[in-house]
């Protein structure tokens, strides 16, 4: 794993080399936010891919307005889907289970396009295998500390997934701007705290998260 922030396709062609017929990156956004649902992109390269989005990193890695502009470069190159799991079902089944459903939906929508997901290697950021229990039939799975800033493909799933959540906040913010989630997205924020103090909980609230 290259300690470079910049990503490389070093792995994604190894499995290539191994007779992987795709590479699917996988990573979540919104893990720890008291409101919203949580993320999990899933981006998709196959042999023919070369060189990735100049900028590309883990989402973390870049400010706003980097994210936004490279999102359409991101969405152009491989196939990219995000699966997406409720406040509501979070509080109802527990966000692991929720991590690993937002990934199986995920997965879906990258078979519905045709893609062979089954032929794939998928490699989830992280060192826990959230994914594999939601799944109703084995897959290869691996996982990879750091798989978002070494892996093109993890680094195009946290942009994708991260800039996709951030415009459900901001949408969710219109509706209900006292708990200021244009800015926290989500997350436990002064501010936030503040109007739900002062306005209560939201519907978009994860309930079981918030004393």
């Amino acid at each position: 794993m290259s300690e470079s922030k910049d990503p490389t396709l070093e792995f994604e062609h190894s499995c290539f080399a191994a007779g992987a017929e795709l590479v699917i990156g996988i990573d979540e956004v919104g893990r720890g936010a008291i409101a919203g649902p949580v993320a999990v992109g899933v981006h998709a390269v196959d042999p023919s891919v070369e060189a990735f989005p100049v900028g590309l990193r883990d989402s973390k890695l870049l400010s706003e307005k980097k994210r936004e502009t490279l999102a359409p470069l991101v969405s152009e190159w491989g196939h990219g889907a995000i699966g997406y799991v409720s406040a509501a079902e979070i509080d109802e089944r527990g966000i692991t289970w929720a991590l690993g459903e937002a990934g199986r939906r995920g997965l879906l929508l990258l078979h519905e396009m045709g893609l062979p997901v089954t032929k794939a290697m998928i490699l989830v950021d992280g060192k826990h295998d959230w994914l594999s229990p939601a799944l109703r039939s084995p897959l290869n799975v691996q996982t990879m500390i750091g798989g978002d800033r070494a892996c093109a493909s993890v680094a195009a799933a946290s942009v994708g997934a991260k800039v996709d959540r951030d415009a459900v906040m901001r949408a969710a913010h219109d509706l209900e701007p006292h708990y200021a989630w244009a800015s926290n997205k989500g997350y436990g924020a002064k501010a936030h705290y503040e109007g739900i103090a002062s306005h209560g909980l939201s519907e978009l609230h994860r309930k079981s998260w918030i004393k």
